[in-house]
């Protein structure tokens, strides 16, 4: 069941995340944003990042073998960059459909996998 939370709790963080961080290229297409200086687009991505923490911190803290959760602190790194590429890749081919996905993404994908089971095989 932590697991579960912890993974659940990373895939909302790591969707706000890109949103904050690569949302807001998006922003131009609106015209209210459109006018806005870098340093208001960087407090509207700031605010929205403070959702990911939200999530993340929780994710760790419950995740954390060393508090009581299932999954190492290496683990736990593993599994964030897996779901922060996952979710990334589903960001962006449903926000920037100029965006496609490669042979090459697809084996840089397999690799993260083999990845995953190399961290969580046991010695």
């Amino acid at each position: 069941m932590k697991s579960m939370l912890s993974v659940g709790l990373l895939v909302m963080s790591n969707t706000f995340m890109t949103f904050a961080w690569y949302g807001h290229l998006k922003f131009k297409e609106v015209k209210w944003f459109d006018a806005l200086g870098l340093f208001a687009i960087v407090l509207i991505s700031w605010g929205i990042a403070f959702f990911e923490y939200c999530f993340q911190v929780p994710a760790n803290r419950i995740g954390f073998d060393g508090n009581g959760g299932p999954f190492s602190l290496v683990q736990l790194k593993v599994i964030q960059e897996v779901v922060s590429l996952t979710v990334f890749v589903v960001f962006t081919l449903l926000v920037f459909k100029n965006e496609t996905f490669k042979l090459n993404h697809l084996i840089g994908f397999g690799f993260l996998i083999l990845a995953v089971y190399f961290i969580f095989k046991p010695e």
